[in-house]
């Protein structure tokens, strides 16, 4: 099967809402030729393609890395140059996909999650190493949901590597879906140093799209701030 003919159906497959049938169908692919695929679909316009391409990619990277760990980085090493201004791109969709792909491994979780968060800090000294700050919205948007995806399941991993610090300054962002995002992680995040931020936000009646649980939804600000706010009082 020829490049043009695998990516065209991988195409066809992610498009389709129903995620359980989508992974169904990708296992019986071999991981490696699905990554090409899923890069291009993180900058597709359809929002639906894009977003099982990077559950796609956790599904792929994490099959790649059981037999081929050096493979695997490749992937992961694609995201972080896509990243960096020397690329000559942008880097669409890659906090997410790496979050995704860390989410389902653990050996590249440890090996990779200090560099997203790298992405939340600005340069000068940082837990880990110099920041790598992200300073385009719409790349905050993808770290964020990044951000959070691991807080869901690798919490206390995230908080003693210093996420929650970084969270509060994106309250305050010019960007309503990096406000309402960043309210999702402090909520996780059970944070008690941002109730305030997230009280004004909880007015906020601006909706936009949010993928969970390899679903598209509609949410709003103001009910994502309520969330983190019901889960912050839940642990006073």
């Amino acid at each position: 099967m020829n490049r043009s003919t695998n990516k065209k159906k991988i195409f066809a497959l992610l498009q389709s809402h129903q995620w359980r049938e989508i992974e169904t169908a990708l296992l019986k692919w071999d991981p490696k030729d699905c990554i090409s695929p899923f890069f291009a679909a993180l900058y597709n316009s359809d929002e639906i393609l894009k977003w099982h391409a990077v559950s796609g990619f956790g599904l792929a990277v994490n099959r790649i890395a059981c037999s081929d760990m050096e493979a695997a980085r490749v992937v992961m090493r694609r995201f972080l140059w896509s990243l960096n201004d020397e690329s000559g791109g942008i880097g669409w969709g890659a906090p997410e996909a790496m979050a995704e792909v860390m989410a389902s491994h653990d050996g590249l979780f440890e090996e990779y999650c200090h560099m997203l968060i790298s992405y939340m800090r600005e340069d000068g000294p940082a837990l880990f190493q110099d920041g790598n700050y992200l300073e385009l919205p719409a790349l905050q948007q993808g770290l964020l949901w990044g951000i959070g995806r691991l807080l869901s399941c690798r919490r206390e991993e995230m908080l003693s590597r210093g996420v929650e610090a970084e969270l509060p300054k994106y309250l305050n962002s010019s960007d309503r879906v990096v406000q309402g995002l960043a309210a999702w992680c402090l909520g996780i995040c059970r944070s008690q140093n941002s109730i305030e931020d997230l009280r004004r936000l909880s007015k906020e009646p601006f909706t936009f799209q949010f993928y969970w649980n390899n679903r598209l939804q509609e949410v709003s600000v103001a009910s994502l701030a309520w969330e983190a706010l019901g889960a912050i009082q839940t642990t006073t």
